[in-house]
C-alpha cells in the first residue's frame, strides 16, 4: 500500500471539511453568534491537518484496492474527528459525546447526545445537518464528483463505501455517475425544501430538514422532531421523501432517462414499495384493534413511521406505546432498511430478496438434486461469489448486533432495549425503544456503550467489510499485492 498516496487524498478530503465549515462560520457570523469562533478554529484545524497529510502525501497515477479501502475507511474517520470539532471546541459537548453526534450525523443514523436542542445556535444546528447531508450520499461518493483522483481507479475507493449486494454503473465513466448521482441528490433536496416551504416552515429550517430527510439521519432542529409542526401535510410530503431517499438514486437516473417505466421493472424497487405498503396496512389494523385508535390516525402513524424507521430515524408519534407487534415489525423494518444504492442504510432489500431466491434455489435442488437452479436479480444472473458475499453479510450483520447487544447489557441494559439499539445503530436509523425511545436522547448512556455505538454505526455505514478489513495483518504487510 502507498502511504503517501493515501496521506495525498485525506489531505484533500480534509480541506475540503475546512471548506464545508466555512459554511456554517458566515451563518454565525450573520447571526451574531457564539459558535464563530468554534468554526474558525475548526476550520483551521481542519486545513492544519490536510497540510500535514499533503506534506507526508504524493498524488499517484493508479490506486490499489488496498488503498482504495484505507482512504474510505481512514477518509471516514478523518470526516467524523473533524466533524466533531465544532461541537466541542465550543464548549458544546464533551469529546466522546461530540465524536458520537458527529459519526451519528455522517453516517445518517440521527442519534443526538444532546439534551436539548432549544439552547444551540442555528450554525451548530446547521452543521448538524450538513453533516447528514454529506454522509448520506457519501463523503467518497461526493468526494469524486467534486474532486476526482486518479481516473478510473477510484473504483475502488466508490466501492469501498458500500451500496449493496452489487455495483450498479449507469455510466461507463465513475466520474459521470457520481456527478449525476449528486446532481439528482441535490434536485432532491432543493425540491423538498421548496416543499417544506410551501408547508408553511420557515426557509432556515426547512433547507436544514430537507437536507436531514434527503440524507436519511433524522436529526431535527426541535426536541420533538416531526411531531413539532403538527401538520399533516408536512408528515405526509415527508413520508414520501422518505420512501424515496430509500430507493436507488441509479435507477431515479435511470427513470429521467428512460421513462417511469423502469421502476415496474425493478425486482428490488417493487419489493421495497409492497414492504412498505404491507407494513403500514397490518400497523394501521394493530394499532386501530389494540389500541382502539381510529383508522385515519392510525393511518397517519403508521404512514410516516414505516418509511421512517426503515431509512431516516424523524418522529411522528410515540411508537414506544405502540403493541408488541407493531414494534417488532419497525425492529424488522430497521433491519431490512432500504434499496442498494440509497441514502438509507440496513441489510438492503437486494440482499432481502437474493437470500429468499437463494433459499428457494437451495430447496428445489434438494427435491431434485440434478437440477439446475439459475439466482437472478432483475432478470440478471447472480453468480455465486455474490451470492456468497451477501450470505457472508447477513451473518456478519446479525452476529455484530448479538455482539452488540451483549456488550450493552454487560453495561446494565435490558435485553430488549440492547437489541433494539444495536439494532438501530448498525441500520444507523436513530431512535428505538426503551431508554433511546422515540422521546429520549442517548446522552443517559455510559460511556462504554457510546463508544462501542460509535463503531457500530461507522459499520453499518460501510458495511463492515471496509472497517473489518482492517483488522488482516495480510492487509499491512508491504509484500502482499491486491
Amino acid at each position: 500500500m502507498n502511504i503517501y498516496t493515501v496521506n495525498y487524498i485525506l489531505s484533500r478530503l480534509a480541506f475540503a471539511v475546512s471548506v464545508s465549515l466555512v459554511i456554517p462560520l458566515v451563518l454565525a457570523v450573520l447571526y451574531h453568534e457564539s459558535s464563530r469562533e468554534a468554526f474558525m478554529l475548526a476550520a483551521l484545524v481542519s486545513a492544519f491537518l490536510g497540510a500535514a497529510f499533503r506534506r507526508y502525501g504524493r498524488p499517484a497515477e493508479e490506486l490499489t484496492a488496498r488503498e482504495g479501502i484505507a482512504i474510505t475507511a481512514f477518509g471516514w474517520m478523518t470526516g467524523t474527528f473533524l466533524g466533531m470539532l465544532p461541537y466541542l471546541l465550543g464548549g458544546y459537548l464533551g469529546f466522546l459525546d461530540a465524536l458520537f453526534e458527529s459519526i451519528s450525523g455522517f453516517t445518517g443514523t440521527g442519534a443526538t447526545v444532546f439534551a436539548s436542542l432549544s439552547s444551540l445556535p442555528y450554525s451548530i444546528l446547521f452543521w448538524r445537518m450538513m453533516t447528514a447531508w454529506i454522509g448520506g450520499l457519501g463523503i467518497i461518493v461526493i468526494f469524486i464528483a467534486l474532486l476526482p483522483q486518479s481516473g478510473a481507479s477510484t473504483i475502488y475507493m466508490y466501492n469501498a463505501e458500500g451500496a449493496g449486494p452489487t455495483m450498479d454503473r449507469v455510466m461507463p465513466r465513475l466520474r459521470d455517475m457520481t456527478m449525476a448521482l449528486f446532481k439528482i441528490y441535490l434536485f432532491f433536496t432543493v425540491v423538498t425544501t421548496v416543499v417544506y416551504m410551501l408547508c408553511g416552515v420557515d426557509f432556515s429550517i426547512a433547507v436544514t430538514h430537507a437536507m436531514s430527510t434527503i440524507g436519511s439521519c433524522g436529526f431535527s432542529t426541535y426536541d420533538d422532531s416531526a411531531m413539532h409542526f403538527h401538520s399533516v401535510a408536512f408528515e405526509l410530503w415527508t413520508a414520501l421523501f422518505m420512501f424515496l431517499t430509500g430507493g436507488s438514486f441509479s435507477l431515479y437516473y435511470r427513470v429521467w432517462i428512460k421513462g417511469p417505466g423502469v421502476i415496474r421493472r425493478n425486482t428490488e424497487f417493487r419489493t421495497y414499495f409492497f414492504i412498505a405498503v404491507g407494513a403500514i396496512l397490518l400497523i394501521t389494523l394493530n394499532l386501530s384493534i389494540e389500541m382502539k385508535v381510529d383508522i385515519l390516525s392510525a393511518l397517519r402513524a403508521a404512514v410516516f413511521q414505516v418509511p421512517s424507521l426503515s431509512t431516516t430515524g424523524f418522529v411522528s408519534a410515540d411508537f414506544e406505546t405502540w403493541p408488541t407487534f407493531s414494534k417488532m415489525l419497525l425492529l424488522t423494518l430497521m433491519m431490512i432498511g432500504g434499496c442498494a444504492g440509497s441514502t438509507a442504510s440496513g441489510i438492503k432489500v437486494a440482499r432481502i430478496v437474493l437470500l429468499f431466491r437463494s433459499a428457494r434455489a437451495v430447496i428445489q435442488q434438494k427435491l431434485n438434486p440434478h437440477r439446475v437452479v439459475d439466482v437472478s436479480l432483475g432478470g440478471v444472473h447472480v453468480d455465486g461469489a455474490v451470492l456468497m458475499r451477501v450470505g457472508t453479510f447477513f451473518f456478519l450483520y446479525l452476529l455484530i448486533i448479538c455482539i452488540t447487544a451483549l456488550l450493552l447489557t454487560a453495561d446494565g441494559l435490558a435485553p430488549f432495549d440492547a437489541v433494539a439499539v444495536a439494532v438501530t445503530t448498525i441500520g444507523n436509523i436513530g431512535p428505538a425503544f426503551g431508554i433511546v425511545s422515540a422521546t429520549a436522547t442517548y446522552a443517559p448512556l455510559s460511556d462504554f456503550v457510546k463508544s462501542v455505538l460509535c463503531i457500530t454505526m461507522l459499520l453499518g455505514r460501510l458495511e463492515i467489510f471496509t472497517l473489518l478489513i482492517l483488522l488482516r495483518p495480510s492487509f499491512w504487510r508491504k509484500t502482499k499485492r491486491w
